[in-house]
């Protein structure tokens, strides 16, 4: 799973942003890198991580997965990703944010494929709880955002890095001008935990929190969360203050042309990848 070509400074873990490939990069001072086989390159090897990860959970088939062993989604074209890095140089986790700061639908979220919103008892109300919080952002001249694409590699997974994993995206969130947003997150290896412990809360109707699910597609207990990017745990404040201050430094990997959104041919780009940005110390 290698993907950076060096190992970062002083042994400690970094992070690459990918921009979404329709869209532009605001101009917070971050060093941008436009370059279509650069961004190739980082999107396959976070691709590959997820494959890795979500086949050997059991969470997916191989029958799932490009011949190359990618995990592709059409979503990640058109996403922000956080890429992390261990001292190695080998991607070891990532996450996806959608950010929406124009009206969207139901249907055009992930959410919308889940075993929750196909259930006669809960798939109605899913859908207006989800449409509650789009409505509310839109109310308060926030974006509205989803976040997906989780994956932590095996070694790290019960280290402080899933946290900090979490953390950036809060980070990203407000960088980006502030959200309201939901994430699936899986009961497996306490991920849904990680997420409540910062801030996530159950999706609610009428004071009804919707419940965790059994999806029989990543077969295992799942549970949609609402967060608030401004609202995180007053515990972890100072940390995702840090982390913004740390993110100006990010490299930003963006394409020259937006790529396709239909079903990739399986390729790969051999290109050294961008210096990442170091983690701050843990507070």
């Amino acid at each position: 799973m290698r993907l950076f070509e060096g190992a970062t400074d002083n042994g400690r873990n970094g992070l690459v942003f990918l921009a979404p490939a329709r869209g532009t990069v605001p101009p917070l001072g971050w060093r941008v890198r436009r370059d279509d086989r650069q961004y190739a390159r980082v999107l396959h090897g976070l691709q590959r991580l997820r494959g890795q990860v979500y086949l050997e959970d059991g969470a997916i088939r191989e029958a799932q997965l490009i011949s190359d062993g990618r995990h592709w989604q059409p979503s990640d074209a058109t996403s922000w990703h956080l890429v992390a890095i261990d001292e190695r140089g080998n991607v070891f986790g990532c996450a996806r944010y959608s950010h929406y700061e124009s009206e969207v639908g139901f249907q055009d979220l992930g959410v919308r494929t889940s075993a929750l919103a196909e259930s006669e008892r809960w798939g109605s109300l899913l859908r207006t709880a989800v449409e509650g919080e789009a409505a509310r952002a839109a109310g308060l001249g926030l974006a509205f955002a989803e976040v997906g694409g989780w994956a932590i590699s095996a070694e790290k997974r019960y280290t402080t890095e899933a946290l900090r994993v979490a953390l950036a995206t809060y980070a990203l969130a407000q960088m980006l001008g502030g959200c309201i947003g939901i994430t699936t997150a899986t009961v497996r290896h306490h991920s849904a935990q990680i997420l409540r412990r910062i801030g996530g809360r159950p999706l609610s109707v009428n004071q009804q929190d919707l419940p965790p699910y059994y999806d029989p597609q990543y077969q295992c207990q799942m549970e949609v969360l609402r967060f608030d990017s401004a609202r995180p745990d007053t515990a972890y404040h100072r940390a995702i203050e840090r982390l913004r201050e740390q993110l100006l430094s990010v490299t930003v990997v963006a394409p020259e042309c937006a790529p396709a959104l239909s079903y990739p041919a399986a390729a790969q780009v051999p290109i050294t990848t961008p210096k990442p940005v170091l983690w701050p110390v843990a507070s």
